[in-house]
């Protein structure tokens, strides 16, 4: 089923087997998507929402040069544009950055859920929560913490939400992103980038080679980039996790 990730293992939000069933009776098509394409752009209207199935997108801004500024990544699961449902555009662009499979639910499709299934749209509603909490945190790690840090929170986050997925085990997953993408999403070159996966990898924290990430020591990557599972809203977070909160000054 295309919904099984959404919202899986969320606190107070995971779906019944009547509003998945309606949820997946709601998608009008399955989309495949190549690597690195734009599917949505500022100031378009709408008619429908995406959920991402397979694959990693972004919600980026370009300055006045055409230079990219990410702002958000999705991974499988999530919605990636519900805000769009009631504002009826975005503020922002939606590209693709590996090869992804999206499910698209039309606008006339929620506004039905909206009016049959006050429930179901409650745990949308949440989703588009937790997109808020995910980017407070996208914020906190690029305003407070070092070049490390931001690479440690980061990939803390994503094990975090993989897991959640089903996509991870706290220690492994897949993340077919370059050294480039993760400069963009952490605010530093690649060069940089380079030298802190270098140094994560000589203090035993954690590997990032070929597309794969082996974090090596949960806690101690957990504590240097002041990851609180928490913020991901995750049943039981702090014991099927293998992170620490963040550090408390």
């Amino acid at each position: 089923m295309f919904t099984d990730r959404f919202l899986r293992q969320r606190r107070g939000a995971e779906l019944s087997t009547a509003e998945r069933e309606r949820l997946e009776a709601a998608i009008s098509e399955v989309r495949s998507i190549a690597a690195r394409k734009t599917i949505a752009r500022t100031g378009e209207t709408l008619a429908h929402s995406t959920l991402l199935v397979d694959g990693i997108m972004s919600r980026y801004l370009d300055d006045s040069r055409g230079l990219r500024q990410l702002v958000a990544i999705h991974l499988p699961g999530d919605f990636l544009d519900l805000h769009g449902f009631p504002l009826h555009s975005l503020d922002h662009d939606v590209a693709s950055l590996t090869h992804a499979t999206v499910a698209i639910v039309p606008h006339a499709q929620l506004e039905a859920i909206a009016e049959d299934m006050p429930g179901l749209t409650r745990k949308l509603w949440y989703a588009t929560l937790l997109d808020a909490a995910i980017h407070r945190a996208w914020l906190f790690r690029l305003g407070r913490l070092d070049a490390l840090g931001r690479i440690a929170h980061f990939l803390c986050e994503t094990s975090a939400r993989l897991f959640a997925a089903g996509l991870s085990d706290g220690r492994r997953f897949a993340l077919a992103l370059t050294q480039s993408d993760i400069g963009e999403i952490c605010g530093l070159t690649t060069v940089h980038v380079n030298r802190v996966i270098r140094q994560l990898r000589e203090e035993r924290l954690c590997i990032f080679r070929s597309s794969l990430v082996e974090i090596l020591d949960p806690s101690a990557l957990a504590t240097r980039g002041e990851f609180d599972p928490a913020s991901l809203y995750i049943e039981d977070s702090e014991n099927i996790l293998p992170t620490t909160k963040r550090l408390r000054r």
